[in-house]
């Protein structure tokens, strides 16, 4: 069951807009192999903003994502890809379908 979650925005510098879908596709496979992670969508939310919307069973699940490979490379690439540093908002789920 979901529990907590994280909202990440992020602002592509223009003519990044295509390399940060890019990343984000890539990312997909590297977060399948986390057990802890429950859902995980990237988003397209403008011409150059972007999101990850993902979830957890609890605290420590949000924390090890937190650590992860895919946080440890979009913190690494963003000042290359990013106009801005990424939003990263800790949240609490407080209702959810999850379909099979």
């Amino acid at each position: 069951m979901s529990k907590t979650g994280l909202l990440v925005r992020l602002e592509a510098k223009p003519g990044k807009e295509s390399e940060v879908e890019s990343f984000l596709r890539s990312a997909l496979p590297l977060v399948q192999q986390e057990p802890a992670t429950l859902t995980w969508f990237a988003l397209r939310l403008g011409p150059a903003s972007f999101g990850i919307f993902d979830t957890f069973g609890d605290d420590a699940g949000r924390e090890s994502h937190l650590s992860g490979v895919v946080a440890v490379a979009l913190i690494e690439q963003a000042t290359e890809l990013l106009a801005l540093p990424p939003s990263i908002e800790k949240v609490d789920v407080v209702a959810s379908k999850h379909f099979r």
